[in-house]
């Protein structure tokens, strides 16, 4: 370079060399200007990488709006009450569903005004927003303490008169999907809670508080449908939806510039060109992917249950996914494909009172579960719960419960035909043949992949103190 009169030499690592060799190929530049071809590569590259990105965000959002179009199909919002009154069948593709509860949903519409929601005793629940957020507990962890009560959700900016001893729950959002779940009786009988569910709740517009309408009831525990997003271009379609219903000010300005730069932006049509289309197909396929390499592979060890074992927890950071001021991409995005939703009361250490849960995706040796192949898991005596325990094999694809000829690929401690051997220790086999007539079994399927959840009902101090150990499943012949 040649030097003149005003001249600060250029320190070492600010200059862009003429040529550079990166994973996107080489790249060429004049005095620092990048030519058209590297252009375009960066643009190209610079797209992806936020759609990729946005992807893993949308998740949450998508999940939920997944669940909402389930929902509103049964009957009009703010009305009613969408149940699995016999529990959930394995034809409901539903993210991670148990066999122990009956669950029960609505979804709220507090465009118009809030909406009143009376809670049923002995539930278990909460209030979700549309961006996968936890607003209020509803039921045993909720301020009710499980008597139930009366909750008002009222819309954002909303000034009216609201009722004295109303619960007032004061969303961001003008969507709300509440529900809970019902536990069975002594019996392992799930109607009991339904029938006290059906005898208390009541759901309506404030509005119409002087003279509310039934509430309409629906069990689809016999229903084939679906509440699993999809990881296609319908992605972003569904995404558009939840952003162009939703106030900007509900959500984070980062998350929604993130969304801005794929062409997702309240208040505009979501057109991508034939170029952009292409790309944010692409980035589905690619975010998917990484979710399950995410969630099957986790690979944050902090998350496991025990040092070089397979079961681990779903909620590093804890239901928020957040340490130290930060939020934890890693295990947000997991939980999110996983879970699709989740609460204080999923991870709290209620000891006696609360749940636990425990993923398995490996088996002993590491390896992912095959349905070709015979596995036992074995469970030691004296298992740390207060209610019961429970296992479930699910499906790697729609992380939903694993279809097979069974009628529940599920073992519990409430199972009257348990079997339970000498020592109180319970074995479970797992398989695509029953090993013998009377042993506790889970039907799986050659050809598919499965994972399995161990759940703790009241889980006791050997649980969170590690004094009572979980083996690994391992694998038979």
């Amino acid at each position: 370079m040649t030097s003149h009169a005003n001249t600060t030499p250029i320190p070492p690592g600010i200059a862009m060399p003429d040529e550079v060799r990166t994973r996107l190929g080489t790249l060429r530049f004049f005095d620092g200007v990048p030519d058209d071809a590297a252009t375009r590569t960066l643009f190209d590259n610079l797209d992806f990488q936020r759609a990729v990105q946005a992807y893993l965000l949308g998740l949450a959002p998508v999940a939920v709006a997944a669940m909402r179009k389930a929902l509103v199909q049964w009957g009009p919002v703010n009305a009613t009450l969408v149940m699995w009154a016999d529990l959930v069948h394995p034809r409901f593709l539903g993210l991670v569903y148990n066999t122990s509860t009956s669950y029960h949903y609505a979804w709220l519409d507090l465009r118009d005004g809030p909406v009143v929601v009376e809670v049923p005793p002995k539930v278990y629940g909460a209030a979700i927003d549309p961006w996968c957020r936890w607003v209020v507990d509803v039921g045993l962890t909720g301020p009710d303490q499980g008597r139930g009560g009366r909750y008002l959700f009222v819309p954002p900016g909303y000034a009216g008169q609201v009722p004295d001893g109303d619960r007032v729950v004061r969303s961001r959002t003008v969507g709300l999907w509440v529900g809970w779940r019902g536990f069975r009786d002594e019996h392992g009988d799930p109607r009991p809670a339904v029938e006290m569910v059906e005898a208390h709740t009541r759901i309506h517009p404030l509005s119409q508080a002087d003279d509310p309408p039934s509430t309409r009831f629906v069990n689809v525990s016999a229903e084939p449908m679906c509440a699993v997003a999809p990881a296609d271009f319908r992605f972003w379609e569904m995404l558009d939806e939840v952003v162009q219903s939703e106030p900007p000010e509900s959500a984070d300005p980062l998350t929604l510039g993130m969304f801005a730069s794929v062409g997702i932006r309240r208040g505009r049509p979501f057109a991508p060109d034939e170029r952009m289309r292409a790309i944010l197909t692409e980035a589905a396929t690619v975010g998917d992917a990484t979710a399950r390499a995410l969630t099957y592979r986790f690979r944050h060890q902090e998350a496991y249950y025990y040092p070089g074992r397979a079961w681990r927890s779903g909620f590093l950071g804890g239901y928020s996914c957040t340490e130290d001021g930060a939020l934890l991409l890693d295990a947000a995005a997991q939980l999110d494909f996983l879970y699709g939703s989740t609460s204080p009361a999923f991870d709290q250490k209620a000891v006696g009172t609360g749940s636990q849960y425990a993923l398995a995706f490996v088996d002993a040796t590491g390896a992912p579960f095959d349905g070709d192949r015979s596995y036992r898991l074995h469970v030691p005596p004296h298992v740390p719960v207060n209610n019961f325990w429970s296992v479930l094999v699910y499906d790697t694809q729609a992380r939903s419960m694993l279809q097979t000829d069974q009628q529940w690929p599920s073992v519990t401690s409430q199972d009257a035909d348990l079997a339970v051997n000498e020592d109180g220790s319970v074995d479970v086999h797992f398989g695509p043949e029953r090993p013998t007539e009377d042993c506790n079994w889970i039907q799986t399927l050659p050809g598919k992949g499965w994972f399995a959840m161990f759940r703790l009902y009241g889980p006791l101090e050997p649980w969170f103190d590690k004094t009572w150990r979980l083996p690994d499943i391992e694998p038979v012949g």
